[in-house]
């Protein structure tokens, strides 16, 4: 039995299609806040399955959390729950240190107390995998070569130094408790059902609502973009295949500036619904004051988990945005249903 934490968001609700569609006789249980960010309509697909069930629960509530461990015999754990945007965390940074740092203390000391009940054949299958990200590791210079696992933390927004010290956290339940843990840190992940406040559906949404498309700044700024089916597969290989107490770098080999994905996403657009003018969606394109903190360059180095577990990304840079663009103009009812009050509070960060 596995429990998903936070599998109502994006890379969760696809982890968990991927997950039960790849496993088909693994039992999986989903607990999520359901914050504005979290959408059960993206596991409609699932929502009737026998082996899938979902309890709304945040992982700070210990007592609930440590009835639905033990309930449901769980033997490991994926952790997908976190507050996750800078631009919010600029905005109210406490909901960040709330969820990332206290909520995670919290799961983390139900799973150690839940562990210690177990008996020793249920403890070898135990783990406790917490999914993070590159930014805990800072920003790089154009000519600095990608982070590793082995990199210096040096977050730089409220949001990542919030994930910097679950990580931390994390990795001390190891080592002084004895927790069995794995965390990943991945790289900027792009694909179908994410949250509009991010790049890739931002710019697909205001370019379809004939809106101006935000770029911060000079728009130079450099990601690593992982494909999210890519990323889940990952998740699952790092479960079956990781060294309890290590730590893995998910990374797509995708090292692209902002302004040359909004101008993709544009010249798509231009080829699969073009405009009845004629213009294209790039004189939408509109620069704008940057925003504090951004780092400039991420990428990730993801040779430790290709050598020791055998991951690779499927999806180049340019398949995985075909699919994205595809699915967000076939998948445009869900788009307007999303799009509520709480996403509309982020005019702010564009203004």
């Amino acid at each position: 039995m596995i429990l998903v934490a936070g599998g109502a968001g994006f890379i969760g609700s696809n982890f968990i299609k991927n997950f039960l569609r790849n496993n088909p006789n693994t039992k999986l249980v989903n607990i999520d806040k359901l914050t504005y960010a979290g959408n059960l309509s993206s596991l409609e697909s699932v929502q009737f399955n026998d082996n899938y069930r979902f309890v709304h629960s945040s992982i700070g509530d210990y007592e609930k959390v440590t009835n639905i461990l033990k309930e449901n015999k769980i033997s490991k754990i994926i952790n997908f729950a976190a507050e996750s945007h800078v631009d919010r965390s600029i905005h109210g940074p406490k909901d960040f240190i709330d969820t990332n740092i206290v909520d995670t203390y919290y799961f983390l000391q139900a799973s150690l107390d839940y562990f210690n009940t177990l008996e020793k054949n249920k403890k070898k299958d135990f783990v406790f995998l917490h999914v993070s990200t590159d930014e805990v590791y800072g920003s790089l210079d154009a000519e600095d070569p990608a982070f590793t696992e082995e990199s210096q933390f040096k977050p730089n927004s409220p949001y990542a130094a919030s994930k910097a010290a679950s990580d931390h956290l994390v990795r001390s339940w190891y080592h002084t408790f004895g927790l069995p843990v794995l965390t990943t840190n991945c790289s900027n992940n792009y694909g179908p059902y994410q949250f509009p406040e991010k790049l890739i559906p931002l710019v697909i949404t205001k370019a379809l609502g004939n809106e101006k498309i935000p770029v911060y700044g000079d728009g130079l700024q450099i990601r690593d973009w992982l494909y999210v089916e890519d990323h889940c597969e990952a998740i699952q290989c790092v479960l079956r295949k990781g060294n309890i107490g290590e730590t893995y770098n998910i990374g797509g080999n995708n090292e692209i500036k902002n302004i040359d994905i909004v101008n993709n996403i544009c010249q798509i657009l231009d080829e699969k619904m073009p405009k009845k003018n004629g213009n294209s969606y790039k004189q939408q394109i509109s620069y704008i004051k940057d925003r504090p903190g951004h780092d400039r360059r991420y990428a990730i180095d993801p040779s430790k988990i290709i050598s020791d577990i055998g991951w690779k990304p499927k999806e180049n840079f340019h398949s995985g945005l075909i699919k994205t663009i595809d699915w967000y103009l076939t998948n445009t009812k869900w788009l307007e249903m999303i799009t509520n009050g709480s996403y509309k509070q982020l005019k702010k960060n564009y203004e």
